[in-house]
């Protein structure tokens, strides 16, 4: 009888050890997601106003819209994932540019 007791209670140590090892590593993927998706976010800001400047240093004037940076600079990126709000504020003023995570 004790044998049996002893081995129940090791079974279920070990159960909960693996039921922890994978609370932990379902963890450690949604938080390596997350940061994914903040970096894509980074370098779409970054590609934005890359091309916003360069727009600037070549024609003189910052781009209508951000279709004109799509055509003439190939920016493309996951419109289910970002919204990009572009605010022209002027001619001869940088738009006002807004990136937001819409999906996960």
């Amino acid at each position: 009888m004790r044998k049996n007791k002893k081995k129940m209670e090791q079974m279920t140590v070990t159960i909960l050890f693996f039921c922890c090892i994978i609370v932990v590593l379902l963890f450690s993927v949604k938080n390596a997601a997350k940061g994914n998706v903040e970096r894509q976010k980074e370098s779409l800001e970054k590609a934005i106003q890359r091309d916003i400047a360069y727009n600037y240093a070549v024609t003189g004037t910052y781009p209508k819209t951000l279709m004109a940076l799509e055509m003439a600079y190939g920016l493309s990126y996951d419109k289910d994932l970002f919204a990009v709000e572009y605010e022209v504020r002027g001619s001869k003023v940088p738009p006002l540019v807004t990136v937001t995570q819409i999906g996960e």
